[in-house]
């Protein structure tokens, strides 16, 4: 009887060949796995279901009579930044779950199987948007249900929630990025802090630019989490679109441009 023996690369040679239709769909496969992991373990949905309600409730009736004089005139201002703010943050959970998935030996598993080697990264990116959805809808129904009804209307509304979900999407690559070469998910979640927390506090998400101190104000002035708070707000409270919303897809343009190649290139070196 004839047996056949599986070379040692018979396997990454398969993968290597594997076209971009299948390549596509393994990747939505390993998004839907994803999927599967949140609703399994639906504590991982707390970031993006609890943040957006504290953030809003706390920063509107601390900040809003300083800042604008009464909380009615600070949703405006404080509803994109507090968007903005949380999902942003929420995009670091890809890097630290692909570090946690590696260090599991997930991502050993998928090698031995005939699927794209570049499929349960692009999975995973793809799975972190429903958390964007999530936490995109929730602040602003939060906002809704505390007065809050954007002068745009529901279609810039919707944009402006696109505008901030593929934002965060390319953002997320820088996190992948140190999901990939870093050593442990904690150490993911300290440098990702280190790099987001500056950007979102040092901006015009939550305080008004000219009430800043020169020196901060050019900063500002520079950080693309500004330009990107500013496009949110002329969608939905003017319903226009702005020099900031340019700038907006440029950044991101240029991070994903950046930082997916370097990215896959990390990661196949790994897997």
């Amino acid at each position: 009887m004839n047996t056949t023996t599986i070379k040692p690369g018979a396997v990454r040679a398969l993968k290597n060949r594997t076209g971009f239709g299948q390549s596509v769909r393994n990747s939505l496969t390993m998004a839907y796995r994803g999927l599967l992991k949140i609703r399994r373990t639906p504590e991982q949905l707390f970031d993006v279901t609890l943040q957006p309600i504290i953030f809003t409730l706390m920063f509107t009736y601390i900040f809003g009579g300083a800042i604008s004089g009464d909380v009615q005139s600070y949703l405006p201002v404080i509803i994109p930044g507090i968007l903005v703010q949380t999902v942003i943050s929420t995009s670091i959970v890809t890097g630290v779950q692909l570090r946690e998935d590696m260090e599991k030996g997930v991502f050993d598993r998928f090698k031995s199987l005939p699927i794209s080697r570049i499929a349960p990264l692009a999975g995973a990116l793809l799975a972190d948007t429903i958390r964007y959805l999530i936490a995109t809808v929730l602040t602003f129904l939060m906002g809704y249900i505390m007065g809050y009804r954007p002068e745009g209307g529901i279609g810039y509304v919707a944009l402006a929630g696109v505008l901030v979900i593929a934002s965060s999407w390319a953002i997320s690559w820088i996190f992948a990025f140190f999901g990939v070469i870093a050593r442990t998910a904690s150490s993911v979640q300290g440098i990702s802090m280190l790099v987001l927390f500056p950007l979102t506090f040092l901006s015009n998400a939550f305080v008004p630019v000219d009430t800043m101190p020169n020196w901060l104000r050019w900063f500002v002035n520079v950080n693309p989490v500004s330009h990107l708070v500013s496009a949110v707000r002329d969608l939905v409270n003017a319903g226009t679109a702005g020099v900031d919303l340019t700038y907006t897809l440029i950044g991101a343009a240029v991070i994903v441009a950046i930082f997916a190649p370097i990215t896959v290139r990390a990661y196949m070196r790994r897997t």
